[in-house]
């Protein structure tokens, strides 16, 4: 939901009911992630998407009818039908399922709230649940990065253990499924919850005030990243040469890491290939909890950097974080090709991706997502 949030909030101030359709799970190839929504408001003004074009009439028209006759939240399903070319599906082949529920924002005040953290940039989750009790399916909370939470899904157990799984998603930026409950001790309903979250942009810091740093700060923002460009010489280190990167620091690039905020999201780039500059910062990079890290540089450089990185104390377990030459083998030549190639193999390493050529591959395109360590996910 949180992917039109600016209208959700005004329909919300409003004191407008409408509809919220959400996909709540997708099985193979699907046009949009889990957690996206459609709204539809009682004027039957509608926005956002949920599949990119192909099943958006039929989920308006089951918005349309919820909104109409109330009831409890509705379920349903879409993909592809071999057997009916004129059914309501999917072309990608892949299947969804979307929760349809009617939302009186009189009644849930916390949604407001939620709303105004996420247009004002700050850390917040939604938790939602998706299956469990009839009575509970559609209940939200809550959770802001900072402070306690506001509203509950029925009862204090389950609050807190979902609040304790959704900062954990905060801190990755993940909006995913969890289950809760079932035990038969302290929270015996067993819930489905979708948690959307919603934080700041993922850091993308690049050492070396070099061409290549240009390039790649252009393509890391486009890629939704917040740049950092940093060096230790100030004649190179100018924000004229860095337009499109969000920050130009000048310092020792050690002393910055060590200094400045990362995190699970956070991919790290040293494009100095010097190594006064390079072994100090490695030596700190590949002991963060950092999404990626890597080095650009020859092959021959590549093993002198290993050679000193092993002198300085780096265990082979660090070692084997780094990616060194920086960057997928497409063929790049030019600073824009390398910022291709770099990024491209910061995608595939998050996303758990080959590196291959798609037309040379067979199953899914996407591959689902992983679960983080100590959530219970399901798929």
């Amino acid at each position: 939901m949180l992917n039109i949030a600016d209208t959700l909030h005004q329909w919300c101030r409003e004191a407008r009911p409408f509809a919220l359709a959400t996909v709540v799970h997708v099985t193979g190839s699907a046009p949009l992630p889990v957690g996206t929504a459609l709204a539809v408001d009682t004027d039957g003004t509608a926005v956002g998407s949920i599949s990119g074009g192909c099943v958006e009439a039929a989920v308006y028209e089951l918005c349309q009818h919820v909104l109409a006759h109330g009831g409890p939240p509705a379920r349903a399903g879409f993909g592809y039908s071999d057997d009916d070319v004129f059914a309501v599906g999917l072309t990608c082949g892949g299947e969804i399922s979307v929760l349809v529920q009617r939302v009186e924002p009189v009644a849930e005040p916390h949604l407001v709230t939620a709303l105004e953290a996420v247009l004002a940039g700050r850390r917040t989750a939604v938790a939602h649940i998706v299956d469990g009790p009839d009575e509970l399916v559609g209940r939200t909370l809550h959770v802001p990065g900072e402070g306690s939470h506001d509203g509950t899904l029925g009862s204090g157990s389950e609050d807190r253990q979902v609040v304790a799984h959704a900062r954990a998603l905060l801190r990755v930026g993940r909006t995913a499924r969890i289950e809760v409950g079932g035990d038969g001790g302290t929270c015996p309903r067993k819930l489905t919850v979708l948690v959307h979250t919603r934080a700041p942009r993922p850091r993308m810091l690049i050492f070396g005030a070099v061409d290549f740093a240009a390039a790649l700060s252009q393509a890391g923002r486009f890629l939704g990243y917040h740049v950092t460009v940093c060096d230790a010489r100030p004649v190179f280190t100018t924000a004229a040469r860095f337009p499109y990167a969000d920050e130009v620091v000048t310092d020792w690039p050690h002393r910055y890491l060590a200094a400045t905020e990362t995190d699970a999201r956070t991919a790290v780039c040293v494009l100095t290939h010097d190594a006064k500059f390079d072994i100090p910062l490695l030596c700190l990079a590949l002991t963060l909890p950092v999404g990626y890290v890597g080095a650009m540089g020859s092959r021959r450089t590549h093993e002198h950097r290993i050679d000193l990185l092993r002198e300085a104390g780096v265990s082979q377990d660090q070692l084997a974080r780094l990616h060194s030459p920086i960057g997928l083998d497409i063929g790049a030549r030019t600073p824009e090709e390398t910022a291709i190639s770099i990024t491209a193999e910061i995608i595939a390493h998050a996303g758990r991706g080959t590196g291959r050529s798609l037309s040379q591959g067979t199953g899914p395109i996407h591959h689902p997502t992983q679960p983080l360590s100590g959530l219970a996910t399901v798929p």
